[in-house]
This record gives structure tokens, C-alpha cells and sequence, in this order.
């Protein structure tokens, strides 16, 4: 004769923690999403890209706002950075120097330039350092590496799009009317975007393995503007016949000089256009492709 208990034990299924229910649904819901170690050259995921894209938004603001945090002028610097080198370059290039800027004037054609050579600047500098300056998030949750030095080129957007601001006040002072061709200036800033990408996510990816390079970053860039004539200068004044073939290598070169011909009008240098946009793509496929490859180790060095 069974007992109690014993009948208990045989027809009654033993009880269940509520908390085991409660994960056995969230598991019979919810997507698991495993993420495994990649090796070797891996080509850019726009996809995964894409579905990150509120990050993205998210830490591209957080640089803007610790940008201009506690400072007085807050924006206005976005602006005062190529002005005040507009001003120091029409005192010593166009006064002292007597460099010719053709039918424009000099603080004008200088100010075109300085524009977007301080954006291509500022994104190669900043995205060369924001993934050791992103050591926290980097070693406590997953998410694509490469969202981190675009965001800070999205940053550096946010700048370019407020001293255009500029741009157009010197352009009704001086009166200048914009060029019909100026829709097609954003083409040329998507190219500096593109070479910015890549050098910056090259930098980013060399300087986590080699501190050195947060010295080197700065430097560089300032020899690089002037290894860039046609931000001061008109580009048949800066170069020779036998540098102009390889002075479009530079890819800040073609695209400065043809965005200001898009801004304030002028003939477009096919050339150099052709050739500094096709070395800003390799630029861009070389630097997204080696931070890909070295990306996995990033927590792990950082």
C-alpha cells in the first residue's frame, strides 16, 4: 500500500523555480545572438553598420557635446578655427607673399579652402585617436569597432555644416553669388569624408598597438596642409608642369580645389578630381579593411 507521499512523488511533477519559467520563455521569444571570432581580412559589413546606426547617432552627438562643453564661445569655434587661419594666411600669403587668387578675393578663395582642409583635418585627427579614447566602452560591450572613428568624423560634420554658415556671410560680403554647380559641392565632401574614414580608422587601429602615433597624428597634419597648395593658393600658381601629374595623389589635393570651384564657380580639374577621389577610395577600402583585421584584439591591447 503506497503511502502519501509515494503517490505524491508519481503523479505530481515536482515543482518549478518561478525564475527558470521565467528564462525558459525569454529564451522560446527572444533571439540569442552568438558572437564568434573572426579571422583574417574581413570586408566591410554595412549591414551590421546599419543596425547600429542609433549608436552611431548617439556617440557622434556625445563628441559634439564634450566638444563644446563648458567652453564660453561653444560652437563659434567650429567657425573662428578657419577664420583666424584666413586672416594669418591673407596677411603673410596675399600681402607679403603676393600670391595670386584670381578674380576672387584672397579671404574668400582662402576661406573656400581652409574649410574643408580644417574638416579633413580634424576627422583624421579625431578618428585617429577615439578608439583609445573609447578604452571603457571597448572592453564592456560588443558592437562594431568601426562605428567609433566614423562617429567622430560625424562629429566633425557637425563643425563643417556650421562654418558653411561662414562661408555663405563672406560670399554676400564680398558679393560673390554661389555657382550653379553647387549641388554638387556635398559630392566632394563625401569624398573627403571616404579618405578620412580610411586614414582615420588606419591611425585609430596602428595607434592602440603604437602610442606613438597620438604624436605623430598632429604633426603629420600640420605638413599636410602645406604639402596642399590649393587650399592658399590657385592651383596653376602651385604647381609646375611636372608636379602636376602627382600632386592629385594627395587626395585632399583635387578635392579641395574642385569643392571651391563647385562653391564660388570657376573650371573643374577633371584630373585631379578623377584621380584624388579614386585614391581617396583606396584609402578608405585599405584603412576599413585593416581595422577589420586587427579589430578582434582591440580589448585585449587597449
Amino acid at each position: 500500500m503506497s503511502s502519501a507521499i509515494d503517490v505524491l512523488d508519481e503523479t505530481t511533477p515536482a515543482p518549478v523555480p518561478a525564475g527558470c519559467l521565467i528564462d525558459s520563455a525569454l529564451k522560446a521569444r527572444l533571439p540569442i545572438n552568438v558572437f564568434e571570432a573572426r579571422s583574417g581580412w574581413q570586408l566591410l559589413d554595412l549591414s551590421e553598420l546599419w543596425r547600429y546606426r542609433e549608436l552611431l547617432f548617439f556617440l557622434a552627438w556625445r563628441d559634439v557635446k564634450v566638444r563644446y562643453k563648458q567652453t564660453a564661445l561653444g560652437a563659434a569655434w567650429a567657425i573662428l578655427q578657419p577664420l583666424l587661419t584666413m586672416v594669418v594666411f591673407s596677411i603673410f600669403f596675399r600681402r607679403m607673399a603676393g600670391v595670386s587668387s584670381g578674380d576672387l578675393p584672397y579671404p574668400l578663395f582662402a576661406f573656400a579652402g581652409l574649410l574643408p582642409w580644417t574638416f579633413f583635418s580634424n576627422s583624421v585627427s579625431t578618428a585617429g585617436l577615439s578608439v583609445v579614447g573609447s578604452e571603457r566602452l571597448i572592453t564592456k560591450i560588443y558592437f562594431p569597432r568601426l562605428i567609433i572613428p566614423i562617429a567622430a568624423i560625424g562629429a566633425a560634420l557637425v563643425d563643417l555644416l556650421i562654418a558653411c554658415g561662414m562661408l555663405g556671410a563672406l560670399m554676400v560680403y564680398y558679393r560673390v553669388p554661389p555657382a550653379a554647380t553647387l549641388l554638387l559641392a556635398p559630392l566632394f565632401v563625401v569624398g573627403m569624408c571616404m579618405a578620412a574614414t580610411g586614414l582615420g580608422s588606419l591611425l585609430a587601429a596602428l595607434n592602440v598597438a603604437y602610442r606613438d602615433f597620438r604624436y605623430v597624428i598632429p604633426f603629420t597634419m600640420q605638413i599636410w596642409m602645406f604639402c596642399t597648395p590649393t587650399v592658399y593658393m590657385q592651383p596653376d600658381a602651385a604647381t609646375a608642369s611636372r608636379w602636376t601629374a602627382i600632386l592629385p595623389l594627395n587626395p585632399a589635393y583635387g578635392l579641395i580645389s574642385n569643392f571651391r570651384v563647385a562653391v564660388l564657380g570657376g573650371e573643374f580639374d577633371l584630373y585631379s578630381m578623377i584621380l584624388s577621389t579614386a585614391v581617396a577610395v583606396g584609402l578608405f577600402v585599405a584603412g576599413t579593411f585593416y581595422f577589420r583585421r586587427v579589430e578582434r584584439g582591440f580589448a585585449d591591447i587597449i
